[in-house]
């Protein structure tokens, strides 16, 4: 009984952060004052990894892992090619769904979320944004008045990274943490928090 309710309190609170999509997190973090953070990674690597797998070279791989679906398809690739798939982030969808509009025919507010899901994005790294997306909420943050982990943020480090760069990807080159930090850093302004 007990470890049934440690479960289902553990899924609750896991079900408590979602995803928004890097799309929300430009909004506060694309100004030079903010470090123009959302530039720094759209020139990025990450900004392009779920593109990468519509590439020739992906096909053949996928073909040569014996991939029976695109790679863009797949839980292998899509793992470490979106955002949160699997735990309540990217998810395939079909065409259809693709082609849902409001009634303005702009694209809907999920089919704009899931589209912000396709990359490696800030909540990859971060965690799912619902809850800190908030101006007031990473103010309070900065201040040391909210404990980071209680609003979804993660704690980054190493084991971070090598949940994608690791063995098992059939790309996978030695990972060096601080040289590949370096690539990707968009660090917040100290005069700025």
């Amino acid at each position: 009984m007990r470890l049934i309710l440690i479960l289902s309190m553990t899924v609750l609170w896991a079900q408590d952060f979602e995803y928004i999509g890097t799309q929300k997190c430009k909004t506060c973090h694309k100004s030079a004052k903010k470090g123009a953070q959302f530039k720094l990674w759209k020139a990025g690597p990450h900004a392009n990894a779920y593109e990468t797998l519509k590439s020739e070279a992906s096909l053949k791989i996928a073909k040569e892992a014996g991939l029976t679906k695109d790679p863009w398809e797949t839980p292998q690739c899509l793992k470490c090619h979106s955002t949160g798939y699997g735990m309540g982030g990217y998810e395939v969808k079909d065409a259809a769904f693709w082609e849902e509009k409001t009634k303005k025919g702009k694209p809907t507010k999920d089919v704009k979320r899931m589209a912000g899901l396709q990359a490696i994005g800030c909540e990859a790294c971060h965690g799912p944004g619902s809850k800190y997306k908030k101006k007031k909420v990473m103010t309070a943050v900065f201040k040391g008045e909210t404990d980071p982990v209680s609003v979804g943020l993660w704690r980054i480090g190493e084991g971070t990274c090598k949940q994608c760069h690791n063995e098992a990807s059939p790309t996978y080159k030695p990972f060096v943490y601080e040289e590949r930090l370096q690539q990707i850093l968009h660090p917040y302004p100290a005069e700025s928090e």
